[in-house]
């Protein structure tokens, strides 16, 4: 007689993960969160939204690419879920949306019990950092299209914002300031490039290199910048016009995306200096300039776009909250590109 177990699929794993993360979860809840006694769903308390004259409901969704992949070989499963975090409830934030919860979905091989524990964890907290509800995910196990130690994950989130107050490109003036808000590191961007130079240059992850002050896999796996509540906190106290967040395609590309057809926004190379684990890379794995500056956000995590005479006051107000902030450029006319000078 055969069974799901035999098949691969352990049912009684599945429900110890659930028990192991309860307690994990909880950390994120908001007080709009309505529990379903079935599990079957999540429940968010919509009268919240009552408070906002024209409420509009925005969503995104996202994964962490190949970055899990080092998470497995590392060895380091508690901080992947908050990178997952960043991509999905960073975007909301752009268009100045305040993000409200998210669910998550987690394909692996083999269940163990802890691991996926380790994982929802660090989506909760993330969820706590963005000030956000994780309110349902989904676990499946896929024996035999993933090793046992492979796994996957992405998410969705759903944010508000009110639409007399939403950010973007039709609020950007010529003669705007951005500023560069610092990331945290590579964030969750560029791992097949960043994955190729460790394979070509032969470089462990547990490398100690003179420009680092830790392994090289804890410097590649600390986890995302989570950017949503400095951001909201920053369009409250000052003129903010357009948010960008630097992920695939770099600082160019995703400003770019911020800008009217008319504005362009000239940037200051010599304006900051990035991190020490980007000269790793491209020393290491000789890369140029140009392919830099497409795959990797460089040190610079999320960019404003600010009214002129709100740059210092936003420059010294992130510095209160821990976050290293300063003038990246300005807004000029053109034809809606971001570039550097």
């Amino acid at each position: 007689m055969t069974s799901y177990e035999a098949a691969g699929v352990d049912i009684e794993a599945g429900e110890r993960a659930v028990a192991l993360m309860k307690d994990k979860v909880a950390r994120s809840r908001r007080p709009e969160v309505v529990d379903d006694a079935s599990g079957f769903a999540g429940l968010f308390d919509a009268s919240a939204l009552l408070r906002f004259q024209r409420p509009l409901l925005a969503t995104s969704t996202d994964g962490v690419g190949t970055k899990v992949m080092l998470a497995q070989q590392y060895g380091k499963h508690d901080t992947i879920g908050i990178d997952l975090v960043g991509m999905v409830l960073d975007d909301l934030v752009v268009c100045g949306a305040e993000p409200l919860f998210m669910t998550d979905y987690i394909a692996c091989g083999k269940v163990v019990p802890e691991r996926v524990a380790e994982i929802v964890g660090g989506i909760a907290e993330g969820c706590r950092l963005a000030g956000a509800a994780l309110v349902g995910g989904e676990t499946a196990e896929h024996p035999g299209a993933m090793g046992p130690d492979e796994y996957d994950l992405a998410g969705a989130g759903t944010g508000v914002v009110e639409a007399s107050a939403m950010l973007g490109p039709s609020r950007v003036r010529a003669g705007d300031v951005v500023l560069g808000l610092a990331s945290s590191g590579v964030h969750s961007n560029g791992y097949s490039l960043v994955r190729h130079v460790l394979r070509e240059a032969g470089l462990s992850l547990d490398a100690d290199l003179p420009e680092l002050d830790r392994p090289l896999g804890a410097e590649l796996l600390e986890p995302t910048r989570i950017y949503s509540l400095d951001c909201l906190a920053l369009a409250r106290e000052v003129e903010v016009h357009a948010y960008a967040h630097i992920t695939g395609g770099g600082v160019e590309a995703n400003l770019s995306r911020s800008l009217p057809g008319d504005l362009d926004a000239l940037l200051d190379r010599s304006s900051w200096t990035p991190p020490a684990v980007f000269e790793v890379l491209a020393g290491h794995g000789g890369i140029g300039r140009r392919d830099m500056d497409r795959t990797f956000n460089l040190g610079v995590g999320m960019a404003a776009v600010v009214a002129p005479s709100a740059a210092d006051p936003a420059v010294r107000f992130l510095a209160e909250r821990g976050l290293p902030a300063w003038v990246l450029g300005e807004v000029v006319p053109g034809a809606g590109e971001a570039r550097y000078r």
